[in-house]
């Protein structure tokens, strides 16, 4: 759990027992047996997100089964393998959750931040936001869909990718070679940008036509792009890479600062920009039935459910490639 925010090397995690939580009405209790380390965790483990509560437990990508029902629960029975994810609640009576738009809801709770996560042994949601895992993934597999590949869905749908277009990703990291996998079986050619080599290489390996540094202009203009990396200096080569009417779609909850914009330069032309704003219970459901059917190949490292913190500092120092997992062993 968090302790006090800070650098991550500082060691802002910190290590509590607690007594196992109780499902309460409509809620389900879920034995972790995977969870997903997501860039979102440490900016919450770092301070760039305030916790909601003390010694709040990180982890949003939870995989496991289920333990226990609380009252009123039906939906899932004992010992059925379910994912927790980002998503954990929403008033459904705001005008946004009446109108199809809650991940815009005014009231929303969110896993791993408002309510306690699956860094942890035991977790309890709302099982009207939990879902199946399909077979086709083994645990480990499946924690990075429940948030990076569901966020990263999302984000390439809010970009308006036409239909065999050129997509430019800039940042490879656990979010975005899936939503690559995703775009590349939809058609598209897809260009990335980042610093990593070894984010390079892996982009090369699943199929991009091209891959260059972080801000280095793709070698023809592009649909749309997406920014995974929290960046906001490369918000301009980004729009700048745009053809007309191109968008881009920025898909971090956290984004440091956008340098000064050139109207003519960035946005003239119909260019967009857009934020991508957590999700909706139905874009899991489609990520999740596409992602079983291409299907995607998530790649992972694991460690330790017990080893948060180092993969927290591995995140931060750029030594993950692909997605980082928590796992029990």
């Amino acid at each position: 759990m968090v302790g006090t925010p800070g650098p991550i090397d500082s060691g802002p995690l910190v290590r509590k027992e607690r007594a196992l939580p109780s499902p309460g009405p409509g809620q389900i209790r879920v034995r972790v047996t995977a969870c997903g380390v997501c860039r979102t965790d440490l900016h919450l483990a770092e301070g760039d997100l305030a916790p909601k509560h003390p010694f709040v437990v990180p982890g949003h990508e939870v995989v496991g089964t289920v333990d226990r029902l609380g009252p009123g629960a039906s939906r899932f029975g004992p010992g059925e393998r379910v994912g927790v994810p980002w998503l954990a609640h929403t008033c459904g009576i705001c005008r946004f959750c009446r109108t199809g738009r809650e991940n815009l809801c005014t009231d929303p709770r969110f896993t791993g931040w408002d309510t306690d996560g699956g860094y942890a042994d035991y977790v309890s949601a709302d099982e009207r936001f939990v879902y199946r895992i399909p077979p086709e993934f083994s645990d480990e597999h499946a924690a990075p869909l429940l948030c990076a590949g569901i966020i990263g869905f999302r984000a390439l749908r809010c970009s308006a990718l036409p239909s065999g277009g050129r997509l430019g990703i800039y940042g490879f990291g656990g979010s975005a070679h899936l939503t690559a996998q995703v775009a590349m079986a939809e058609g598209a050619r897809v260009h990335v940008m980042t610093r990593s080599t070894a984010a390079r290489e892996l982009a090369l390996s699943l199929g991009a036509e091209s891959v260059g540094g972080a801000a280095d202009p793709p070698p023809e203009p592009l649909d749309s792009a997406i920014l995974f990396a929290p960046l906001g200096d490369l918000v301009l080569p980004a729009l700048a890479a745009l053809d007309r009417g191109g968008t881009l779609a920025i898909a971090g909850i956290h984004l440091s600062n956008i340098p000064t914009l050139d109207y003519r330069r960035h946005l003239f032309d119909e260019r967009r920009l857009v934020s991508v704003t957590a999700n909706t219970r139905r874009d899991g459901e489609e990520f999740l039935e596409i992602a079983s059917r291409i299907p995607v190949v998530p790649s992972t490292t694991a460690y330790p459910i017990d080893r948060a913190d180092r993969a927290l500092s591995d995140l931060a120092h750029d030594r993950v490639n692909g997605a980082a997992v928590l796992v029990r062993t």
